[in-house]
C-alpha cells in the first residue's frame, strides 16, 4: 500500500507475523548447538501431551496418528541420505566401488537431527492443541490401536535393522574405538 508521500506502509498483521517469524527463528538458531536441552524440552513437552491423554482418557485417534508420524519421522532420521539400495542399482555400470577397500564416506542422515526434534515437538505440540477439540474425540477401543502400533514398530524397525546390517551402516557415532587390549594395556600401566 502506498501512502501519499509515496511511502510503502506493512499492514500491521503482516508487520507482526515477520517479527515473530524473525524472533522465533533467532531462538531457533540459539538451540541449534543445545541438543541436550532441546530433546530435555521435548520430553517435557511430550510428557505433558501423555498427562493430557491420561486425564481426560480419551483422543487415541490423535495420538495414534501422532505415534505413526514420529515412527515416519525416526525411520527418516535412521536412513542414509542416499540409499545404498538405490546407489547400488545405479551404479551397475561400475562407475563407483562399491567395496570395504573404497574411501571412507561418512553417515549423512536423510532426516538431520535437528529437523527430526524439530518435526517431533511440533507434532506434540499440534497433537496437544488438537486434544482441545472435542469434536476429534472418536471414540475408539485403544488397545487394539495400540497393538497394531506396536506391530508396526517392530516389523518397520526389523525391516530397517536389517537394511543396516546389508549395507553395513550404523546412523550413531559411538565416539572413538578403542581395542580392548589398549584399555587393559592402559590400566595395567596406571593401575
Amino acid at each position: 500500500m502506498e501512502e501519499a508521500g509515496g511511502i510503502e506502509t506493512v499492514p500491521p498483521l503482516v508487520k507482526f507475523r515477520a517479527d515473530f517469524s524473525r524472533i522465533f527463528q533467532h531462538y531457533l538458531d540459539r538451540s541449534a548447538p543445545l541438543p541436550l536441552q532441546r530433546w530435555l524440552g521435548t520430553l517435557v513437552v511430550a510428557l505433558i501431551y501423555v498427562w493430557r491423554i491420561y486425564s481426560v482418557q480419551g483422543f487415541y485417534v490423535v495420538s495414534y496418528g501422532l505415534g505413526i508420524y514420529v515412527l515416519n519421522l525416526l525411520i527418516g532420521f535412521l536412513s542414509p541420505k542416499v540409499d545404498p539400495e538405490v546407489e547400488a542399482l545405479e551404479s551397475l555400470d561400475g562407475a563407483l566401488p562399491t567395496k570395504t577397500s573404497d574411501e571412507f564416506r561418512p553417515f549423512v542422515r536423510r532426516l538431520p537431527e535437528f529437523k527430526f526434534w524439530y518435526a517431533i515437538t511440533k507434532a506434540f505440540i499440534i497433537a496437544f492443541i488438537m486434544t482441545l477439540f472435542s469434536v476429534l474425540d472418536v471414540p475408539v477401543f485403544w488397545p487394539i490401536l495400540l497393538i497394531y502400533w506396536v506391530v508396526l514398530f517392530v516389523l518397520t524397525m526389523k525391516r530397517q535393522i536389517l537394511h543396516m546390517i546389508k549395507y553395513k551402516y550404523v546412523p550413531f557415532d559411538l565416539g572413538k574405538k578403542v581395542s580392548l587390549l589398549v584399555v587393559l594395556r592402559g590400566c595395567w600401566h596406571f593401575g
